[in-house]
């Protein structure tokens, strides 16, 4: 597991190989990420938007933008915590992941970053 704490929200990131699958006549590497958002901040914050940059062995790079996160924009008072889900397909079976959150604070009505610490993907027969 990879962490990282940015103006009080900290985010950790739990990664697991699922598989291969053959699409469109190419071999694809599935991978899935559990995310937990926790805020040890003081104030009530909300996500909105989310950025990742997607790598693999194989040079690829896929930039994803997109409001909230699996559909949706959660709201997080001190001390709760949001998991989600989510995952993705690479061409090899090396890659990382990092990004982050736009949040806002709704004390100060601003919007923030988050930082989503790198997280590799790796399929676990690769490996030496």
């Amino acid at each position: 597991m990879v962490s990282q704490i940015t103006r009080g929200i900290k985010i950790s990131v739990l990664t697991s190989f699922e598989g291969t699958y053959f699409k469109n006549y190419k071999i694809h590497f599935a991978f899935s990420y559990q995310i937990t958002i926790e805020n040890h901040s003081k104030d009530s914050v909300q996500l909105v938007s989310r950025h990742w940059e997607i790598f693999d062995s194989l040079n690829n790079r896929e930039i994803v933008d997109g409001e909230g996160v699996i559909g949706k924009k959660p709201v997080l008072r001190p001390g709760e915590s949001h998991t989600y889900n989510s995952g993705c397909l690479l061409a090899s079976p090396y890659g990382a992941m990092k990004g982050f959150f736009n949040m806002v604070n709704f004390t100060t009505t601003k919007t923030f970053k988050v930082i989503v610490p790198t997280f590799r993907l790796s399929a676990p027969f690769a490996l030496n």
